[in-house]
């Protein structure tokens, strides 16, 4: 039964796929990567949720609480919720930004704004780095879905059938699968959530046993010393990454500043399922402790609790969230590499090596998972701080004039080798305090002091420029 409700809605998701695309096909570039930059709010909103909350969080999030407490979730939840605070703002500003330079990547808004090839190059490379293994994570979380339901598939067979599943949705029409399939992926999700938040209260009969403190020990219900700055930490610098290192992909397919920050505002609704996830968490430390894989821990307190047909209810929505991010992914990556990486590709090239490219990456990623998932795991563990890089130059982009191009690169560099670095050295040596905020904070001082002793050329801020999309402006500088 669990099976074959699996199989029935990544059946539909599909046709959904197919749907998306129809009449599509010979779309250009444009169309392929940012949907034409035509997508109204509700398709931006669902969309944006769709890659945020990925299987990461159905999985993630709940292991993280069971293995290593209370102080995994308060900062998972606290940047999350602080960065749509950041997006309101920040993120009509990214879409205007891609919009004056007609960039479908942020190394075409880096590279345009600063008439630099080089920082293109190098924004485009410190994106791949971080994204290749992001996009293998998610493999790594399709194979313990399949594996917690006892589906009797080898490693090669999964990941197989998610490359596949994978290229189906972009091959058919690019970026507006993914959005279109991010409809049921969401609706999916929430059902999960719900179901087995509900049923962890049937099973304690709505008494909170599952976290009341007699049952708990502090270990897992207290933060202090260097995991309470560290979650301070954390909240504060991946919020800023979430929209600015990570958005541009839910950002630029938007039809206008007002579709991305109408989307923005209902965002925060969704976060209504981590107190359903937190209180499955706890009761998985109570109904089974020691479980070997915490990552299993979600899946195993589902089947624990629900038949088997909504078991497989929750298994699709957990398949769809990775298979929807790997499937964004390798488009981004798609991109990067047609667009960025090489360069004197025409438009309709870009489309065609776009797809080659998103076949790589997946072929790539499924053997990765198989034969070096430890390796990419550990660079897994770099990727926050790896994308961050990006962000002093985007808030330059946005709001400076007169940086050269050479401090954007020299900074981005300077930032990306002291990420490694740092985290050779371990948290220990840092009292708690997130590397990232460290590396990004010493490639904005960089950028910072190269700006006071040698400023570059005068560009004119996007933020201070007119908002193009806005019709009430049109008329007036027509007008003028």
């Amino acid at each position: 039964m669990i099976v074959a409700v699996l199989c029935v809605v990544l059946a539909i998701s599909v046709g959904v796929a197919v749907y998306a695309g129809y009449g599509r096909r010979n779309g250009g570039i444009s169309e392929f990567l940012v949907g034409g930059r035509s997508f109204p709010a509700w398709l931006v909103y669902f969309l944006a949720v769709g890659e945020v909350y990925s299987i990461g969080t159905l999985l993630g999030f709940p292991s993280g609480i069971y293995a290593h407490g209370a102080s995994y979730g308060v900062w998972f939840i606290g940047y999350i919720l602080l960065a749509y605070v950041f997006g309101y703002f920040l993120a009509p500003l990214v879409w205007r930004a891609a919009k004056r330079y007609d960039a479908m990547t942020v190394p075409d808004i880096f590279g345009r704004h600063f008439s630099s090839r080089a920082v293109e190059l190098v924004t485009c490379l410190t994106l791949l780095v971080g994204l290749v293994p992001w996009g293998q994570y998610q493999f790594i979380g399709l194979q313990v879905v399949l594996s917690s339901l006892g589906v009797s598939l080898t490693p090669v067979q999964a990941v197989v059938i998610a490359g596949v599943l994978a290229f189906l949705y972009v091959a058919v029409s690019g970026i507006r699968s993914p959005a279109y399939v991010s409809v049921i992926k969401d609706t999916l999700m929430v059902i999960t959530v719900a179901a087995v938040g509900i049923a962890v209260l049937f099973a304690t009969r709505g008494s909170g046993a599952a976290t009341t403190p007699i049952h708990l020990t502090p270990a897992v219900s207290t933060i202090s010393g260097s995991a309470m700055t560290f979650t301070m930490t954390t909240i504060v610098f991946q919020a800023l990454v979430f929209y600015l290192g990570l958005g541009a992909s839910y950002i630029l397919p938007a039809k206008s500043e007002r579709a991305v920050k109408g989307s923005t505002v209902w965002m925060p609704l969704y976060m209504l399922i981590y107190p359903l996830l937190v209180l499955a968490s706890f009761y998985a430390l109570q109904k089974y402790p020691g479980v070997s894989n915490p990552n299993t821990i979600f899946m195993v307190t589902a089947r624990g609790l629900l038949p088997d047909w909504l078991v497989g209810i929750v298994a699709s929505g957990a398949a769809l969230s990775g298979l929807l991010v790997l499937a964004a992914t390798a488009l981004g990556i798609g991109g990067l590499v047609s667009r960025n990486l090489l360069s004197g590709l025409g438009a309709h090239a870009q489309r065609r090596w776009s797809t080659v490219f998103v076949a790589a990456f997946l072929v790539l990623g499924a053997l990765l998972t198989l034969y070096a998932s430890t390796l990419m795991l550990t660079v897994l563990n770099l990727f926050y701080g790896l994308v961050a890089q990006v962000v002093p130059a985007f808030l330059v982009v946005l709001f400076a004039r007169r940086v050269p191009a050479a401090a954007i690169t020299t900074g981005m560099v300077v930032g990306v080798a002291l990420s490694v670095v740092l985290y050779l050295q371990g948290p220990s040596v840092l009292g708690g305090i997130n590397s990232g905020v460290i590396s990004t904070g010493v490639n904005a001082l960089v950028v910072l002091m190269w700006r006071l002793l040698a400023p570059g050329p005068e560009r004119e801020p996007v933020a201070r420029g007119a908002r193009r999309d806005d019709p009430q402006r049109r008329i007036l500088a027509a007008q003028a």
